[in-house]
């Protein structure tokens, strides 16, 4: 994307984000990554009045796994955390979510931003107030359900106990002290009780398995006890290819906390296409946990929400055409929205 055109929608990003004269905004990135991200968010902040300067931290010398999570880079940094807690807004290119450094950022009343989606896709997902709306009415609803329960044709038949965890809402900007949110994103999400987990989940080919960023080809059979993964297996007629991968991952980390149900909710944005992984390689599947109708399952950590599982072993998982209850009401009929106020103007 031409620079100019970049500079202009993260100018209308952080207006969305409430970015104003006086506040000082820091866009964080790591190595050589997203320079131009730096260039753009630092121009547009400075457009609105705000002082911005741009920390890079080294690049990461190894990796457990394909993406471990909750390696902010910061770790051994002290004095960068507490700069970071000192500023209004941290424009995050690097990926901070899971790890303890952001969690004293934010408790700090810093507000974060994480931007790592290629620039085009960024363009195209851009943030609505209107689509917040939406997002927002998810969120009630799903903070005072207390079960939720998912299904499909293919036979998927699993209960959340809720009620433990709080219930979080992504729309794609930031403008609240101590808030994280993504650009692009659109969906609502919660716990499940740390042993109130129970049943299977079948994923089907064209499932998503995020972060290997690929589609499910083949059907998984997921036993799920007392919130956790107790068994993986081929489906019916399947040679079990993607069973194998799932678990020969999450075997990698040598750490059985990577079997636990981590967060769980669905997808409000109708412009997010299920087919994204094929038009922007390079990003992190944001499209995909997105896109309008889509049940989204977590394994792994659950600190993000306060819980005590803190694994860098993590999958999230979007699947199309299941159907979502919260206390026996369906909000998902087989991936269309039944609440009005959530679905969009043209599916009303």
């Amino acid at each position: 994307m031409d620079q100019n055109l970049f500079n202009d929608i993260c100018l209308r990003q952080l207006t969305f984000s409430g970015v104003h004269e006086g506040e000082t905004v820091v866009v964080l990135t790591r190595g050589g990554e997203r320079a131009e991200y730096a260039d753009a968010f630092l121009w547009a902040a400075q457009q609105l009045g705000a002082s911005a300067y741009h920390m890079r931290l080294p690049s990461p010398s190894s990796a457990a796994g394909a993406w471990a999570v909750g390696d902010s880079g910061l770790g051994n940094i002290p004095l960068a955390v507490e700069a970071l807690k000192s500023v209004d807004m941290v424009v995050d290119c690097t990926f901070l979510l899971f790890s303890k450094e952001q969690f004293a950022i934010q408790d700090a009343g810093t507000r974060i931003l994480t931007a790592v989606e290629p620039p085009e896709l960024l363009a195209r997902l851009m943030p609505t107030k209107e689509l917040r709306e939406r997002v927002e009415i998810g969120a009630e609803l799903l903070a005072k359900a207390g079960t939720m329960r998912i299904t499909s044709p293919a036979g998927t038949d699993v209960t959340y106990q809720l009620g433990v965890y709080p219930t979080l809402s992504e729309y794609g900007y930031t403008d609240t002290p101590g808030r994280w949110d993504h650009w692009p994103a659109a969906f609502v999400f919660t716990g499940g009780a740390d042993d109130g987990v129970d049943g299977k989940i079948v994923l089907s080919p064209g499932d998503v398995l995020l972060p290997f960023n690929t589609y499910v080809q083949t059907p998984v059979e997921i036993t799920i006890e007392q919130g956790f993964i107790r068994d993986i297996r081929g489906g019916a007629g399947s040679s079990g290819l993607d069973a194998d991968l799932l678990r020969s991952y999450i075997e990698s980390f040598e750490d059985p906390r990577g079997y636990g149900m981590s967060h769980v909710g669905w997808g409000l944005d109708e412009r997010a296409h299920w087919h994204g992984l094929t038009q922007f390689p390079g990003g992190m599947g944001m499209e995909l946990r997105s896109f309008y109708g889509n049940v989204m399952f977590s394994i792994g950590p659950n600190n993000e929400l306060g819980g005590p599982n803190d694994t860098p072993c993590h999958f999230d998982i979007p699947m199309r055409g299941n159907s979502l209850y919260l206390d026996d009401e369906l909000i998902v009929d087989n991936g269309e929205l039944t609440v009005a106020e959530m679905r969009p103007a043209g599916r009303r």
